[in-house]
């Protein structure tokens, strides 16, 4: 790949947003088989799901960050950020699960069920970490 991402134009990002970089750059970086009878799985409106939009964004905004480092940036762009997203993203159990390349998005999944706990259990933690032994603060 050539090196056009030098001087002044370095410190641009080189995509207006997140939208931009998956249809521009992921989607062509990340050729993948995501037909009903694959192990990938795939969304072509994968901005309606909430966690693959924070997911892809996030990698993005890694992107912008590690191309302007030189060097191994973009390495270590794909190890710490794009394979594990990616693999959570691509993964049938994740967000796409229902979803399919041919029949598109399907809105079936709903957020984690939940119930309020009493305020009266948190407290805030003296050193930052989870004691098991008094997982409260108690």
């Amino acid at each position: 790949m050539s090196n056009e991402f030098s001087g002044a134009n370095k410190k641009e990002r080189v995509y207006a947003d997140v939208s931009e970089f998956v249809k521009n750059y992921l989607s062509e970086l990340y050729q993948r088989q995501v037909t009903d009878i694959s192990d990938t799985v795939w969304c072509p409106e994968w901005w309606r799901h909430p966690e693959a939009a924070v997911r892809l964004d996030a990698l993005w905004q890694a992107w912008e960050h590690y191309r302007m480092q030189g060097g191994p940036g973009i390495s270590v762009w794909f190890l710490d950020h794009a394979d594990p997203h990616m693999t959570k993203l691509f993964d049938p159990r994740g967000p796409f699960k229902y979803c399919s390349v041919r029949n598109g998005h399907k809105e079936m999944l709903k957020s984690l069920p939940l119930e309020n706990p009493d305020a009266n259990l948190w407290t805030a933690p003296e050193n930052g970490l989870w004691d098991k032994d008094h997982p409260h603060g108690a």
